[in-house]
């Protein structure tokens, strides 16, 4: 088993354990830790295999609103004036790009994902 597929498995106990009133499962889509959630839409987190450190987390709302969020750190031209760059956080679209302060350990970062994506779900309700 590989680094990526130990670290993702971690982060999907997290997920199911804790956070059981929107997670509805998982699975592994193209490389990418796939969370399915209870309002029907989903997470993607994605590890680089080559370059450590390189981490993309995804919510997926399309078919919702229209609406994405991504904390990533790939470089973006667009977030070079932030002074968390490359770390950037797309804000309800691929557009909108604002600091990210999102921890480098990924247990810390899901919990904090999915802090603020129980906080949208439970709005909705």
């Amino acid at each position: 088993m590989s680094s990526r597929d130990e670290a993702y498995n971690r982060l999907l106990r997290l997920a199911l354990s804790e956070f059981s009133d929107i997670v509805e499962g998982t699975k592994i889509v193209e490389g990418k830790l796939r969370l399915l959630l209870s309002e029907q839409s989903f997470i993607d987190i994605w590890f680089s295999e080559k370059k450590r450190g390189v981490y993309a987390y995804h919510w997926e709302r399309k078919n919702i609103n229209g609406s994405i969020y991504r904390h990533d750190n790939l470089p973006d031209k667009e977030a070079r004036k932030l002074k968390t760059f490359p770390k950037h956080f797309h804000n309800g679209s691929q557009e909108a790009i604002s600091e990210s302060h999102l921890s480098d350990q990924p247990q810390e970062a899901l919990r904090s994902i999915l802090l603020f994506v129980r906080s949208v779900i439970q709005a909705r309700r």
